[in-house]
């Protein structure tokens, strides 16, 4: 049986406490830029986009991240790195919620487990 590989979305609410917002903005976009980097090193196996939510959500995130991957070891791989850069270990931000689903899960189930054809 040949294995079909699944498309995860992932969604991680993230808060930014207000020691980030004191920063001077250079200085945030210097540490950002660490971050891109390493979001950039993996976006062969992930596809990332940033969302701000301060506005929009109900106060317990500022922003969230969707990502994309059929690949979890390279996505865990990612975050491992992004835990261990400076803005991330030194507590301007946190990961408050990760929600994860899988595209079309049912569907391939029903095709390599219960053989049924695809609609």
């Amino acid at each position: 049986m040949t294995e079909t590989k699944l498309n995860h979305g992932i969604i991680i609410l993230l808060e930014f406490y207000p020691s980030w917002l004191a920063l001077p903005r250079e200085k945030r976009r210097e540490l950002a830029g660490n971050f891109y980097s390493i979001i950039e090193k993996y976006n062969k196996y992930v596809k990332v986009k940033f969302f701000d939510a301060d506005a929009f959500g109900d106060g317990t995130y500022t922003d969230f991240i969707f990502c994309e991957t059929e690949d979890l070891k390279m996505y865990h791989f990612m975050w491992e790195e992004v835990r261990d850069t400076y803005a991330y270990s030194n507590g301007y931000f946190k990961i408050k919620k990760v929600i994860m689903g899988v595209q079309n899960a049912y569907q391939k189930f029903e095709e390599e487990v219960l053989k049924m054809e695809s609609e």
